[in-house]
């Protein structure tokens, strides 16, 4: 494997059969990844790598392959949903729903967003993790092959099986 790490970008360009070349990543610090329920996807470092079915070895030294289980920013996530619905998300003692302020937007766009609040819901698991600023993702590219570190985050039964195998080790 490449064995590639977080840091400071470096990729390597490999000659392959054919004349083809491979993206061999030697250091990633963020990737493309997608939020599979909001239909949005944002680039967003790569924070840390949590668990790996394969090999606990890789957890320890922190090296991304593709199911590898990593923590990633939830900033540009959390700025999207809040413009998106007009709601703050990720506050640790909210009980009821915090509004951002939308008088400042145009009467369509005010229309559009609480058209929106209307069929809004926010996995507490999620919200959650939102709190605390880093959300669990899954990568679902191969660093060492294509150079890039793109994936999704995990949520509902994926989310609660990978907490629970988390919570084992």
């Amino acid at each position: 494997p490449a064995m590639t790490k977080i840091g400071e970008t470096r990729i390597h360009e490999v000659r392959c059969r054919g004349g083809n070349k491979k993206f061999r990543a030697l250091k990633l610090e963020s990737g493309n990844f997608s939020w599979g329920t909001e239909v949005c996807t944002r680039k967003v470092r790569v924070l840390d790598v949590t668990y790996n079915a394969s090999n606990n070895e890789l957890v320890r030294t922190k090296t991304l392959v593709k199911g590898a289980i990593v923590l990633i920013d939830a900033h540009p996530f959390k700025t999207w949903y809040e413009s998106h619905y007009g709601v703050k998300i990720g506050i640790k003692k909210a009980l009821e729903v915090q509004k951002t302020d939308i008088s400042a937007k145009s009467s369509e766009s005010q229309d559009r967003i609480k058209a929106r609040q209307v069929t809004r819901t926010l996995e507490t698991g999620l919200d959650n993790q939102f709190a605390s600023g880093r959300v669990l993702a899954k990568i679902s590219s191969r660093p060492g092959q294509t150079g890039r570190c793109d994936g999704y985050i995990l949520e509902g039964r994926e989310l609660q099986f990978y907490q629970r195998m988390m919570a084992k080790k």
